[in-house]
Parts: C-alpha cells; sequence; structure tokens
C-alpha cells in the first residue's frame, strides 16, 4: 500500500465507524486498485495468510451494510462486488449504478460516465436504488 492509499483507507474506515484493522485495510486496498469488479473468492486468495474466510465474508458484509462496496447483478448469479463511488458534487454515495460485463473474459466494471434518470414509479412505490448491466465484449478482448 502506498502512504497515500493507507490515508483514503483509514479515512474510510474512520467515517464509516469501521475498526481499523489489517484485514479490512487489505481488503479495502483491493478495492481501491482494482479496475474491475472483484469475487468473494479473488479477495480470499489474496487475504491468505492475513485473514481467514469468515472474516473476509463478515468484512464484506460490513462494507455492503455501510455502502462502501455495492453488489452487482450478474446473469449466472455468481456474487460481484465494486467500491462505491462517492459523486464528488454532493458527497453523496451513488445509488444507482450503470455495470458493464465482458462475454468474453466475464470482466465487470462500473460505468461512472453514463448518469442514469430518476426511475419513474407507480404512486406509492418508493425507490432505493436501481443498476443497469450492459453486457457486451471490453477493449481488452475486442
Amino acid at each position: 500500500m502506498t502512504p497515500g492509499m493507507l490515508t483514503i483507507i483509514e479515512q474510510l474506515l474512520k467515517e464509516n465507524r469501521l475498526s481499523q484493522t489489517e484485514g479490512r485495510k487489505k481488503i479495502l486496498d483491493l478495492f481501491l486498485k482494482a479496475d474491475h469488479a472483484l469475487v468473494h473468492h479473488d479477495i480470499e486468495k489474496e487475504c491468505a495468510g492475513l485473514i481467514d474466510r469468515v472474516s473476509v465474508y463478515r468484512t464484506l458484509q460490513s462494507f455492503l451494510k455501510k455502502g462502501i462496496i455495492h453488489l452487482i447483478p450478474t446473469t449466472d448469479n455468481s456474487i460481484k462486488y465494486a467500491l462505491t463511488k462517492e459523486d464528488l458534487k454532493d458527497g453523496k454515495k451513488h445509488e444507482h449504478n450503470v455495470h458493464f460485463i465482458c462475454r468474453k473474459c466475464n470482466k465487470t466494471i462500473c460505468v461512472d460516465e453514463i448518469e442514469l434518470p430518476a426511475a419513474k414509479l407507480p404512486k406509492g412505490y418508493k425507490e432505493e436504488s436501481y443498476q443497469v448491466v450492459i453486457n457486451g465484449v471490453c477493449s481488452d478482448c475486442k
């Protein structure tokens, strides 16, 4: 971890009132360095020797609950996680996400450049979040 990255990680944990454990720092570091969504198995593999499988699971659940990361829907029902980006204009976390899944390499990325309009729901319904998944071929596989 680079010194600047450590500061971001420590700040994220502090803002979310989470203890500064080495396991949590390592998992956040993985998310901050990743250019695509991560799966539990890969996170577990990267943390081998530092934290066990159950601690990885609990950390991911804590991060989900706090909104630090979010789940990405997949057609095969596998679970992918991505870091939740904050809107620099108002400091709010994105609640509407667009994800791109490559049909060749299965890499999944968040597409922040696409802004989704507000969902128009029937009267009495309240939107909490929504996601759009775009399937295709990434630039690496083209």
